[in-house]
């Protein structure tokens, strides 16, 4: 729901820094890779209960998620690169709930679940109708640099990443946001079924 308010403001200074990248030679898909490595490092952190330090890691994937855009469109958007930016996108997305899932099993477990299953919803709805809109040539006028179709819906990656923030700034309350974030991801998968369905039978 947010994704095109945040798009609208980080696209500036997006772009400036993705020249300098281009400048000293870096290219899309290695910031792709490193900023999932970045990712990587917050699982550890929230493993061991370090969730400023899991914060600055997340918050640094989601600058490079954007960089790696932003320097794609300098350099050419291409297939390979749009697929793999998005298959590490939402194993970054689930890898944060299992943490917190490991951090603390008794009190965290089952919301942790219900939450990965709440992403298995969103992402399955989001990736089956970029397919089909592929296939059939249906464009997004409002992400039109995307390599795929991006469907929206009340939750998207603003809100995902503000939902991780909120789980590393008050840890003890994770099972309560991640139940409340979870329904809302239910929210979004089933009005995405509905509108994608309606869309295709059109």
């Amino acid at each position: 729901m947010l994704d095109r308010v945040s798009v609208k403001l980080i696209r500036a200074p997006l772009a400036v820094s993705a020249k300098g990248l281009n400048r000293l030679g870096a290219t899309a898909n290695q910031t792709t890779l490193f900023g999932f490595a970045l990712g990587v490092c917050a699982f550890p952190a929230v493993v061991t209960e370090h969730y400023l330090v899991a914060l600055l890691f997340i918050v640094l994937n989601r600058i490079c998620d954007g960089l790696d855009g932003a320097l794609a469109r300098i350099q050419g958007i291409t297939d390979a690169g749009g697929f793999l930016d998005i298959c590490l996108d939402f194993l970054f997305y689930s890898l944060i709930p299992f943490g917190f899932a490991l951090a603390n099993p008794e009190q965290n477990a089952l919301a942790s679940a219900f939450l990965i299953f709440s992403f298995i919803g969103t992402g399955c709805s989001f990736l089956a109708f970029a397919v089909m809109a592929g296939k059939r040539g249906i464009e997004n006028p409002v992400y039109k640099n995307k390599s795929l179709y991006y469907m929206s819906g009340l939750t998207e990656g603003t809100e995902t990443i503000g939902c991780f923030v909120f789980f590393c700034l008050f840890p003890h309350h994770f099972a309560l946001i991640a139940y409340l974030f979870g329904a809302a991801c239910w929210f979004t998968t089933f009005t995405r079924i509905y509108s994608g369905f309606y869309t295709l039978n059109r």
